[in-house]
């Protein structure tokens, strides 16, 4: 994931990349990698350089122990890994970081549409919500899945998870960050339903959003391809990303 922003981003005149993070035992071959693009460190007290903003998509190590730095520190953080704020407390103690510093927490739609909607509904009052997640059995290897199903012998759609969405964010962080965002944009972690499914007719990442209130109804489905190395991640999810970089120095904003 990072490496695709980063590629989408490196030749956009307005932004510049001046250092990039990764565990300590990974900061000589990602500097050497990068051929310079970047610094590379080990920790955010290695950056002396002046900040505008901080990307985070390392996952949720990295939004519990990275992201509140930053923000104590003043710095915006935009962040990929939702899935990590369906931890107990700690959108509460991001929020408090952000205070503390002066700083603002963005968080990406990542791979689903309708984000937008569903916070704006909120407004008004939401009744239910309802996320649905199907993906290829590739998608779903390495995960808590494969402890409930032969991925490789499916023959027809499997229902393997059904729950909250703070729970399904939990078990599949690498693949539900989009279920925590359902979750946090409307009606809450703990009263957002979820169902997962392995599909082996599946040729994209599917996802529904169903939700009820005084708005309405909302119905909206997303099929989205995959990134080409990272089957768990629809390549949507990466361009989210990019737009909220881009959004960050763009003059008008959508």
């Amino acid at each position: 994931m990072g490496g695709h922003v980063h590629r989408a981003l490196a030749d956009d005149d307005r932004l510049r990349i001046t250092d990039v993070i990764v565990p300590p035992e990974l900061v000589d071959a990602t500097q050497a990698r990068l051929q310079g693009q970047a610094r590379v460190v080990g920790k955010v007290g290695d950056i002396d350089t002046p900040l505008d903003f901080a990307l985070e998509c390392a996952g949720h190590q990295a939004v519990t122990g990275t992201v509140p730095q930053f923000l104590t520190r003043g710095v915006d953080v935009i962040v990929a890994s939702v899935g990590a704020l369906s931890q107990d407390g700690l959108v509460e103690a991001l929020e408090a970081a952000a205070l503390q510093g002066g700083a603002q927490l963005t968080l990406v739609p990542g791979a689903v549409a309708g984000i937008d909607a569903l916070a704006a509904a909120r407004q008004q009052g939401l009744e239910s919500v309802e996320y649905i997640g199907r993906k290829a059995p590739a998608g779903w290897r390495g995960t808590a899945a494969e402890q409930k199903l032969d991925l490789d012998a499916l023959a027809e759609p499997t229902v393997f998870f059904e729950g909250t969405a703070r729970e399904a964010a939990a078990l599949y962080p690498k693949n539900a960050n989009v279920a925590a965002m359902v979750g946090l944009a409307g009606i809450g972690l703990d009263r957002t339903r979820v169902t997962l499914v392995a599909d082996p007719s599946a040729q994209r990442n599917n996802h529904r959003i169903i939700a009820r209130g005084e708005f309405g109804d909302l119905d909206i489905q997303t099929a989205g391809v995959t990134l080409p190395d990272n089957p768990k991640t629809s390549m949507l999810a990466a361009l989210s990303i990019v737009r909220a970089v881009r959004n960050r120095v763009a003059g008008v904003v959508i």
